[in-house]
């Protein structure tokens, strides 16, 4: 192995928010990547506009370092539940794992998720406690808590004993001891090394390369990632592409590049262990592998989690359409929605009954309004009814539903109101604890479509002082009826603009989400109503002008601020027969159907059908 790199494959996971793609910048500024006067940004892997401007990774990213005489290939995950299914596809290509845990939070619903997968694959984690020079750390608790974690989950004796780091990733320091001086990340470097041994020597027998992520080049096409685990490949060469159970298909690989720092580097030849990225193979998927033309040898499938929501992404019906999209018809919905489908292997599409849309199921609300936040930044216009837990069937024909494991922390004067708004939700709890500092942690087993719309109003009740965490845990038994929005809207009679003095009017029979002279449409939601019925309103009218004035009455209109929905909000927000408009430059809400008239009729033979 002297003239071939010792390769070591490495993935970061944890909880959202923990540090990852922070510590992924420390070991590319101590490994050289950057050059002294290259101006480098923070969470420099976070490329996609939405992930820098969020904070969060969504896509995992791959790049390498050089330490001493090995190559550390790293994989920034998400760390978002909805994001799963990235997670565990490239799982199944590191060594190990470096878990961070936060040193105030501890282990979190996430934790958990990762580190399960983590085990399963036979990893034997390194524990990176994170952010120890905030006040409030507890980092020897934290440790105990881990490896708490680490029991439940049915760890070996082996996996049990882990090395542990402490650390500073935004300051790019790692510890042995708590006590310890250090300035830089050499003890992790040391740690990897020690601990992981380099990837054996695998290059003289049958190629094997699975892939386990895909990316798109507008140039080239599809580009499979994966790592050779046997043999060694090479660009230009015919190859052979298996999956289990089908025959196996002739390919050739026409480009091939692996990574260095941040930089996709071609190259001619792979040998075992690295990471490639491969071109030339246009229907190339998750999970199959790619072997020598005279000896196909499939490697196991890579199993994707099933959806747990889908949503109908409609053609923008409303009298707005076009005024700021460019892409407006289903036949853009569906090219866009396909192009999606090449990379984004936890989605699925389907057409509706009627030829104005498709339904699109996912891993979770966050999962489906990227893709909407992303599809409006391109110009798409389109409408997106309420989003829908998709139910499942047990071996014995019941119905069950996903279940979430929910992590609430609040001020203890809150937990009242929390705890009864999740018991109508059909929630179970499952521990609480109240702290020092008069926060209360409690966890919860909430069914998903619990959890639909309510974190608006957590956000409400804790007056932004609380925390909602959650992820999915299992399917359980249907839970039954759970209640949904209390309040009724108010929706506008007419189109126009916005009056100050008819939304001052206004204001007093609910929350006004628009400001005056803004254009509205005939069944456009301009508010939610005090009580539970929806009310038709005329938000265009204006006061009849008069010469009589009366002293006082006629001073200037004092509105309070609108209530302005996020998207997820808004998807949140809607019932059954709303819809939310999205078009590049505004979200709007509306009702399904927009004629008052047509609403009554339709309602009257949806009673008369049920009775």
């Amino acid at each position: 192995m002297s003239n071939k790199d010792k390769i070591i494959n490495i993935a970061v996971i944890a909880h959202v928010d923990a540090g990852k793609s922070t510590l992924v910048d420390a070991f590319l500024n101590q490994s050289g990547v950057f050059r002294e006067n290259e101006t480098v940004r923070d969470c420099v892997m976070d490329s996609n506009d939405i992930e820098q401007e969020r904070g969060i990774t969504i896509y995992s990213k791959n790049c390498s370092i050089r330490h001493g005489d090995y190559k550390i290939n790293i994989v920034d995950t998400p760390g978002h539940s909805d994001f799963s299914s990235e997670v565990e596809r490239v799982l199944k290509t590191v060594d190990t794992v470096i878990l961070l845990v936060d040193a105030t939070e501890g282990p979190m619903p996430q934790t958990r998720f990762v580190l399960q997968k983590s085990l399963e694959q036979g990893h034997r984690p390194i524990l990176f406690i994170n952010k120890i020079d905030k006040k409030d750390q507890r980092a020897e608790e934290v440790v105990n808590e881990v490896f708490d974690l680490f029991v439940e989950l049915d760890a070996n004796d082996e996996q049990c004993d882990f090395p542990i780091i402490y650390g500073i990733a935004k300051q790019g320091v790692a510890l042995k001891e708590l006590d310890d001086e250090q300035k830089d990340l050499s003890p992790l470097f040391d740690t990897i090394i020690n601990h992981v041994d380099a990837y054996p020597n695998y290059d003289d027998e049958a190629l094997q390369l699975q892939i386990s992520a895909l990316a798109y080049d507008d140039y080239i096409g599809r580009l499979g990632i994966g790592r050779v685990f046997k043999g060694t490949v090479n660009s230009n060469e015919q190859i052979s592409i298996c999956s289990e159970g089908n025959e196996p298909r002739r390919g050739k690989i026409s480009k091939m590049s692996v990574y260095e720092g941040l930089k996709q580097v071609e190259t001619t030849q792979a040998m075992s262990g690295e990471m490639v990225v491969i071109a030339g193979i246009p229907d190339i998927s998750i999970g199959e592998t790619i072997c020598a033309v005279d000896n196909p040898l499939p490697m196991g499938e890579i199993l994707i989690e099933e959806p747990t929501l889908s949503m109908n992404f409609m053609v923008n019906d409303s009298p707005f359409v076009g005024r700021s999209g460019k892409f407006v018809t289903t036949r853009h919905i569906r090219d866009r929605l396909e192009k999606e489908l090449e990379v984004n292997v936890g989605l699925k599409v389907e057409p509706l009954d009627t030829t104005d849309g498709y339904r699109v199921s996912g891993r979770g609300e966050l999962h489906l309004s990227i893709l909407i936040e992303n599809m409006r930044r391109e110009g798409y216009e389109l409408g997106v009814s309420k989003p829908q837990v998709l139910m499942h069937k047990d071996e014995n024909n019941n119905i069950v539903e996903p279940i979430e494991r929910v992590i609430v922390s609040c001020p203890d004067t809150y937990s009242g109101t929390i705890i009864n708004d999740l018991n109508l939700r059909k929630g179970m709890m499952e521990s609480m604890e109240v702290d020092d500092s008069g926060y209360v942690k409690i966890e919860y087993m909430v069914p998903t479509r619990g959890l639909l719309g309510y974190r608006s109003e957590f956000i409400n009740v804790t007056r932004g002082e609380g925390t909602l965490l959650s992820s999915f845990e299992r399917f359980e038994e249907y839970k039954g009826e759970i209640p949904t929005r209390l309040n009724g809207v108010l929706i506008s009679q007419t189109p126009g603009k916005t009056m100050g003095y008819a939304l001052n009017a206004l204001a007093s029979r609910g929350t006004l989400f628009v400001d005056p002279a803004v254009d509205v449409y005939e069944g456009m939601i301009i508010g939610m109503n005090s009580r539970k019925e929806d009310m038709v309103v005329n938000p265009c009218k204006n006061k009849k002008m008069s010469n009589v004035r009366a002293s006082g009455s006629d001073d200037a209109i004092k509105l309070a601020p609108p209530k302005v929905f996020s998207l997820e909000e808004s998807l949140e927000f809607i019932e059954d027969d709303e819809l939310v408009e999205v078009t590049p430059d505004s979200i709007r809400l509306r009702k399904k159907i927009l004629n008052e008239q047509d609403r009554i009729k339709y309602n009257r033979s949806l009673q008369n059908k049920t009775v």
